[in-house]
Order: C-alpha cells, then structure tokens, then sequence
C-alpha cells in the first residue's frame, strides 16, 4: 500500500481515542437510563469500534516501520466497524424505551458474514448517523444547542469520508485529507458529549 508514513500512522490513532472517549463519556452518563439490554449493545458496539480502528491504526504503524504487512488487523476494520456503529445506535435508540426491538437486533450483526466492503461502508455510514440522530435529540432534549451543530458537522465528515472513499487514489495526500476529516468528525463528536456531560446528562431525567 503506497503512501503511509510513520507520522501518518500514528495520527490515525487519534480519532481512535477520540471514539473511545466519547463513548466512556457516554456509557458512565446514561448507565441508569437505559436497560441492561440496551446497555449492552451500547457497550458491545463501542468497543467494536474501538476494536476496529485500533486494528487499522496498528496495521499501519506496523506497515510504515516495515515490520510486517499484517493483513488480518486490516481486513478485520469494516466487519467490526460497521455492525459495531448499528449496535451503539440500537443502544441510544432504546434509550427510556424499556425494551429492544429484536427483530433490528439481530439484522444488526448480519453484514458480517458478507465479503463486499460496500455493505459495511453501508451499514457503517447508517449507524454512524443514527448514532448522531440519537445524539442531536438529547442535545435537543437537554436544550443545548451547540452539541447538536457539532453532531450533525460529525456526520457531514463522516459523508465527506465515503465521498473520499469513492475517489481515493492511494496517494500520500489523499490518505492525510481523509485522516484529517476522520479526526474532524470524531472530535466533532467528542466535543458534542463533553458538552453534555458538563451539561449534567448524567443527572438528567431519561427522555420518555
């Protein structure tokens, strides 16, 4: 794979942690708002995220300092990525509802027996902006406007990601442009729930 450097490669953590974060952020301010079930789906689908651009971030690093090309950790980024975006907006969907539609549950994990990476990108463009939409109405329910900008900017880059996608060229360049905006929409994302925990979401009644 042409144009990944060492630099390059370590930035890629970043939106990594960023995602990781948030999600901490996240599971310790709505854990007594939400069922166990969809707790579980909140916390199984964001470690599966985490799982899977730490795999990619890692496979690059390792690529950059010609150590090995450890095709497994690439190849592993969409099947854990994209079904692990639709688990966490399953989990914020059911957030005061009381129960889970199983039905969605169990499509949500389906795209992972599929080889073709455009159902995952798909799969993983649907939950990435369900999760905001989940976001966007707390924001609106806690009355703050600022994080909802910020969520739907997160998406907007997210958008700009697959539009990348679509015109990637392999070139030093092109692999820094979609970084960036990577880093853009999760640190847009960050930001929104740090928001909202010093907002006291933690504190806050779940919504009906």
């Amino acid at each position: 794979m042409n144009g990944i450097t060492v630099p390059m490669a370590i930035v890629d953590f970043v939106p990594v942690v960023f995602f990781f974060i948030a999600t901490i952020v996240l599971m310790r301010d709505l854990y007594n708002k939400m069922v166990k079930g969809a707790f579980a789906l909140l916390a199984a689908g964001s470690i599966m995220v985490f799982l899977g651009g730490l795999y990619k971030a890692t496979w690059k690093i390792l690529y950059a300092l010609n150590v090995c090309d450890f095709i497994a950790l690439d190849v592993a980024f969409f099947p854990l990525q994209a079904p692990g975006f639709v688990l966490v907006f399953l989990g914020l969907a059911s957030l005061g509802r009381g129960k889970l539609d199983t039905g969605a549950t169990a499509l949500s994990v389906a795209p992972v027996v599929y080889q073709s990476n455009l159902i995952f990108i798909v799969f993983q463009v649907v939950g990435f902006g369900g999760i905001q939409y989940c976001m966007v109405r707390i924001s609106l329910f806690m009355k703050r406007k600022l994080p909802v900008v910020l969520f739907i900017l997160s998406f907007i880059f997210v958008l700009g990601m697959g539009y990348l996608g679509a015109k990637f060229d392999d070139s030093s360049n092109m692999h820094w442009l979609a970084q960036m905006t990577n880093i853009l929409s999760e640190g847009c994302f960050l930001w929104g729930v740090l928001i909202l925990h010093k907002a006291g979401l933690e504190k806050a009644k779940a919504e009906k």
